[in-house]
């Protein structure tokens, strides 16, 4: 399976199974797309007659036609697909192992977001704070289950996870005793909204968060019309500073900006932007998640005007890289030399069965996008996995249990897609989110254009 296209003039062909990416000028680009399709002659007759204006003789066809031929034989072009026939056996190798968790510390919130998918930090519930026995618990859960591997993660997570942040030190603390004992290694995750931070939440994210997630919505009147407080007073100017504190404090150490857009902002490079000019240069914009008929839904038409967008945030960090001025999109990510292995590019991202999500009590659920939903309650961090049935769909859904994804050119980029779009899409964590699958391939498109330019550049 191939994918073509062009952007800004540059023609580019995937090799889905082989990861091989090619530049192309029109003629190869052309040959490549008929050559699956019709003979040797019909493919030099056709182009020979298209690009006899331009000069090109049948010889230099037939030798194109050979190049391609070469690279199909070299396992580089319409190379076949290797990894169906393994897909259900590959997380058979880590059944039972569990390497990261999603701790929600806080059922609670600061912030009163009308597009919030957790209910306002509440989750459909009570509002409610994790103890530090629970939390405990919770690590030695994970260090129980994580088998041989050595590097395991945890990410803070709410609500807003600084309305307990004595226990997030003490879990910290305690992690840190218990890699001593163990020889584990814990990376930990802080995701806030940054109401609560101070010099003292600075120093400790500083020193013991390999990654911080730090939401802000760009600019001020969008930030302000959704991030607001119980008084419905807007956020932006109150936590602005403390992001930009914290991030000049964190010298080069990872963090990200995390914002959403929704129907009020399908233009969102215009939040990208506002997020450069105030000093931040890892960003992430991500599509709202919500129901069809809630206000903050991006509609058809808005889906038109992000498809633009990304190719205008393409030029824009092509733009700033010229200039010096670098930044990172995290939805650009991609790494054409290597990139993720055959077992995560089918498995996807754990959910279920290498990670999840724990409540402030205890239980587990496959990620924080299911937590408050029953009928996906895994266990409990003190009896572990009982709802086996559950947790064997989650084993089962890689890309492969998706037969809508079997012709697309993108599934091992991402991996079969979120189990939980899915489900709250079609009501399967085996269907599809049509709409984020639209605009993941052409961030995909996106990504892998401004990495073929830089390879020019080089």
């Amino acid at each position: 399976m191939i994918h073509q296209f062009k952007q800004s003039g540059l023609g580019v062909v995937v090799d889905v199974f082989s990861g091989a990416i090619h530049l192309v000028d029109d003629l190869a680009y052309d040959l490549i797309s008929m050559y699956e399709s019709s003979s040797k002659d019909q493919i030099v007759d056709t182009l020979a007659d298209k690009y006899s204006h331009e000069g090109v003789c049948r010889e230099e066809i037939e030798e194109c036609y050979h190049d391609v031929t070469s690279l199909k034989e070299d396992g580089k072009l319409f190379s076949p697909d290797t990894f169906a026939s393994i897909s259900t056996k590959l997380k058979e190798k880590t059944s039972g192992v569990v390497k990261a968790l999603c701790l929600h510390v806080a059922h609670s919130c600061n912030l009163n977001c009308s597009y919030c998918f957790a209910s306002q930090g509440k989750y459909s519930g009570e509002r409610a704070i994790m103890s530090e026995e629970v939390g405990k618990r919770a690590l030695d859960f994970l260090i129980e289950n994580s088998g041989t591997r050595h590097n395991l993660e945890v990410d803070f997570f709410g609500g807003e996870p600084l309305m307990n942040f004595d226990v997030v030190k003490n879990l910290v603390a305690y992690a840190r005793q218990r890699e001593k004992e163990t020889g584990k290694n814990f990376r930990f995750t802080l995701t806030t909204n940054g109401v609560l931070i101070d010099d003292d939440v600075i120093d400790f994210a500083n020193r013991e968060m390999s990654n911080v997630v730090l939401s802000l919505d760009g600019r001020k009147e969008i930030h302000d019309r959704f991030r607001v407080d119980y008084a419905g007073k807007g956020s932006f100017d109150k936590i602005v500073p403390k992001f930009q504190k914290l991030v000049e404090a964190r010298g080069g150490k990872d963090y990200y900006m995390r914002g959403t857009f929704t129907h009020a902002n399908p233009d969102f490079v215009n939040d990208i932007r506002t997020m450069l000019d105030l000093g931040f240069n890892e960003l992430s914009m991500e599509p709202v998640v919500c129901a069809p008929d809630d206000p903050s839904a991006l509609t058809d038409g808005d889906l038109e005007i992000v498809m633009k967008q990304y190719e205008e945030l393409a030029h824009l960090m092509l733009e700033r890289r010229s200039q010096g001025k670098p930044f990172t999109f995290y939805h650009y990510m991609i790494d054409l030399s290597g990139g993720p292995c055959i077992y995560k590019r089918v498995s996807g991202c754990g959910s279920g069965t290498e990670y999840m999500a724990v409540t402030p009590w205890g239980d587990l659920y496959p990620c924080h996008q299911f937590v408050g939903d029953e009928k996906f309650k895994l266990g409990d961090i003190y009896n572990g996995v009982t709802n086996t049935d559950l947790q064997n769909e989650f084993k089962k859904c890689n890309v492969y249990a998706h037969p809508e994804c079997s012709d697309c050119w993108a599934k091992l980029y991402c991996s079969g897609g979120c189990a939980a779009n899915a489900y709250h899409a079609t009501g399967s964590i085996t269907g599809i989110y049509e709409s984020g699958c639209k605009l993941f391939r052409k961030r995909m498109e996106c990504a892998i254009f401004i990495e073929a330019i830089k390879s020019i550049e080089e």
